[in-house]
């Protein structure tokens, strides 16, 4: 999937103006990306609350759980997404950054039934939702999966917009904002994202390419890249079912580096850890 940008706007997606924003960038911004989720119903009431006045909030995008993208302010002018904030020594986010907001009610709430509740009163299926801990804090929760389609074009525009302004952070609000929002949370693939997109690329930059091990090779080939498709996939030591875990389950949409493939088994690197996947719930691009 490839995405291209003409005159700071997405060529062929909608664009639903938002009065919701300040004036243009500074000359050499942005040079960051954001990556909120909504917190709400849908991809259409959250577009529609961004664009009235009254929200006094915006993004850049939303993009729908189907993976489509509505723009809402033109790349080249602030956003009213990051509020409050902080990161790096920089305060006040929104004058430095892209916002992207996925559709997702974000933290669920378990009940004693055992339904998945969003804040707004969903009710979500197990086989959508993963436990897991937020990276700024200790006990698990329960979150609703991303889609296919939604980090497939969260990933191919991170991309373009690297390719085209001087991108050199992709942080959640979670990460500039900590105790105040948890978005994206857990279950995007954050950290995966922004190490092919920024960390890796500057490997690139100089025809280096990474070995297994995490030492530069000079001259390799490129590793392929793949994302989870399963909920939970379980990560082991070899290529059979009954091998050692090398970590806990990998989530829908984790990013891997596809290093070697054998009998319906991929190995795979993930944040620093080797190990096998099934074939069939990894993605390649």
């Amino acid at each position: 999937m490839a995405i291209t940008i003409s005159q700071h706007r997405i060529d062929g997606a909608p664009f639903r103006p938002s009065p919701n924003h300040g004036s243009a960038f500074a000359a050499g911004l942005p040079d960051a990306i954001i990556v909120h989720f909504t917190g709400g119903a849908s991809a259409e009431s959250s577009v529609s609350w961004l664009v009235n006045p009254q929200s006094k909030a915006s993004a850049h995008v939303v993009i729908g759980r189907d993976g489509s993208i509505v723009q809402l302010v033109p790349f080249d002018t602030v956003a009213w997404h990051a509020g409050a904030s902080s990161h790096g020594g920089r305060t006040g986010y929104n004058r430095f950054s892209i916002g992207i907001e996925l559709d997702n009610p974000g933290r669920l709430k378990r009940t004693e039934g055992g339904d998945y509740v969003a804040s707004f009163g969903r009710k979500y299926p197990p086989d959508m939702v993963i436990a897991a801990t937020h990276r700024n804090e200790r006990v698990e929760s329960y979150w609703l999966a991303y889609t296919e389609p939604q980090l497939e074009s969260a990933f191919a525009l991170c991309s373009a917009l690297c390719q085209h302004y001087p991108i050199h952070e992709i942080l959640g609000h979670e990460e500039i904002a900590p105790g105040r929002k948890d978005d994206p949370g857990p279950a995007f693939p954050l950290d995966a994202m922004r190490y092919r997109l920024i960390n890796r690329g500057r490997d690139e930059d100089t025809g280096f390419r990474r070995k297994p091990s995490g030492d530069i090779d000079p001259g390799a080939p490129a590793i392929t890249q793949g994302f989870v498709t399963a909920s939970l996939l379980n990560f082991r030591a070899e290529p059979r079912p009954t091998a050692d875990p090398v970590a806990p389950p990998l989530p829908r949409g984790t990013l891997v580096d596809v290093l070697d493939q054998k009998a319906g088994w991929h190995q795979v690197r993930v944040n620093g850890k080797i190990g096998w996947l099934k074939s069939e719930y990894v993605k390649t691009a």
